[in-house]
């Protein structure tokens, strides 16, 4: 069932409810205090020498290695490690006949890697040039055939990878026609849209990537084009090689509108982008990248994987489970290591208990009570600060159901429910812990908490030449109430 074909007005909440329900195939609550699962750090948009530039004067264009990103495969794991990550995935972009380099050259190295770096577990998959859209991080499950599968999908449909090169392959037609191809898979990969509004030129102003174009790929493949990166990569680009700031540079390389505390437009205005996708009741979620090419340091514009930002999702140590974990939204995002662990708990009087990427079902007229929790990171940050919570906000939005604009970048039901400042907090031994309590609720909402370590009350625009480091952001992904009669 898909939200495109059900698009019609609902006269009751209960409809509303039963349509999400049956839409979004309600996920069981896991409990997130089981000892095999945890907290992972990964970054999913990590570029290799494999990301290469192109010979334009032979025929095909030949590829240059290390051309565009420069770092072999096992230096990327190397330094994921370093700097704290469980997982990475591999994700060099394409060009002409890249399909064959990947497969001959870029996944042996990958194979390599993961046995040089066995602490980090290494998945396959590439920046998909996407047709009629900006980039995509394409992650391919860990199997057997992994190699194969992005081969059949990237030979396929990337748009740069015919030669000569065909116009025809950047459509959003061929793009939906290769979702299909990837629903069809097993098992399923999963497609995240890089840096949406990096090409928008101004505020609601978009470009590659357009609000319609991602609600047809979530209807057309809803298990694999699951989310969007809230916090882009190039975070360093404001950085020069000495670490002194380069005033004409905009974080993120969001030359034309900047990010907002370092977050994508599509999901730092309450009342988006993001809220409009989850206010129809859709899995759709968000995270965090470095989209590593060169680091700052060496004149690019990047940091590591994991030096800067994280994506946490919960998860045991396995391939397949962190794979689940992203399609089922059990994620949380940060920079700048503000936090390393989030919790937001929703629980009935029946003890029926909903964390982050869970739904749970009760009864109209419940009270519900609202725990968040979190962990400072012990200790300094890779930039040698120890950066402190300011503030959370928890974020609330009603579940209205399917929308008949599919260009809607809008949800006047999601707003700022509370704001929370150290004072409102407990501390339980390491873990700072907030409480808040709904009474009598009647309607269908969904609920996610931001933080920041600074005063700013929503995230300002950020000015060329600012200090990534001075500018912190934490993410959670929602948790759903549907409510019943």
């Amino acid at each position: 069932m898909t939200l495109s074909k059900s698009r019609k007005k609902f006269n009751s909440p209960a409809r509303i409810c039963l349509l999400i329900t049956a839409y979004m195939a309600m996920p069981m609550a896991l409990a997130q205090t089981e000892s095999s699962y945890a907290w992972r750090a990964g970054d999913h948009h990590i570029h290799s020498r494999y990301s290469a530039g192109w010979n334009q004067e032979e025929s095909p264009p030949a590829a240059i290695i290390g051309g565009d990103a420069i770092y072999p495969i096992h230096m990327n794991a190397l330094m994921a490690n370093y700097f704290g990550l469980e997982w990475m995935v591999s994700t060099d972009h394409g060009g002409p006949n890249h399909s064959k380099l990947n497969l001959h050259r870029a996944y042996p190295e990958l194979v390599r890697s993961r046995l040089a770096v066995p602490d980090v577990l290494q998945f396959y998959g590439m920046e998909f040039d996407t047709p009629g859209a900006d980039h995509s991080s394409l992650i391919i499950p860990y199997t057997e055939a992994e190699a194969r599968q992005l081969f059949e999908l990237e030979s396929a449909f990337a748009k740069r990878e015919p030669w000569p090169a065909d116009p025809s392959w950047d459509s959003e037609p061929r793009m939906l026609m290769a979702l299909t191809k990837m629903h069809q898979q097993s098992p399923l990969p999963l497609l995240i849209a890089n840096h949406p509004s990096r090409s928008a030129t101004d505020l609601g102003v978009y470009g590659a990537d357009k609000p319609a174009e991602l609600r047809a790929w979530n209807d057309t493949a809803p298990e694999v084009a699951v989310g969007m990166a809230g916090a882009p990569g190039h975070q360093a680009a404001t950085l020069k090689p000495d670490g002194s700031l380069d005033p004409e540079a905009s974080r993120g390389s969001y030359k034309h509108f900047p990010t907002l505390g370092g977050f994508d437009q599509f999901t730092a205005r309450v009342g988006g982008f993001w809220d409009s996708m989850l206010g129809e009741g859709r899995n759709w979620w968000i995270t965090a990248n470095s989209d590593s090419h060169v680091h700052f340091s060496e004149g690019g514009s990047d940091f590591w994987p994991g030096e800067y930002s994280k994506t946490y999702v919960w998860a045991e140590r396995s391939h397949a489970s962190v794979m689940d974990g992203i399609r089922s939204g059990r994620v949380f995002v940060t920079t700048g290591d503000l936090i390393d662990a989030l919790s937001l708990t929703v629980t009935t009087p029946g003890t029926v208990t909903g964390n982050i990427g869970d739904a749970i079902s009760v009864n109209a007229g419940s009270d519900i009570e609202i725990i968040i929790r979190f962990h400072d990171v012990t200790g300094k940050n890779y930039n040698g600060h120890s950066p402190e919570v300011e503030r959370v906000d928890l974020i609330r939005g009603t579940i209205i159901g399917p929308l008949s604009d599919p260009s809607s970048d809008d949800h006047p039901g999601a707003s700022v429910l509370a704001r929370f400042g150290v004072q409102d907090w407990a501390m339980d031994g390491e873990f700072a812990e907030i409480r808040y309590a709904l009474t009598g609720i009647k309607e269908c909402f969904y609920l996610r908490v931001r933080g920041t370590n600074t005063r700013q009350l929503e995230p300002q625009v950020d000015p060329k030449g600012e200090d990534p480091w001075s500018d912190l952001w934490f993410y959670s992904n929602p948790v759903r109430v549907l409510v019943f009669p």
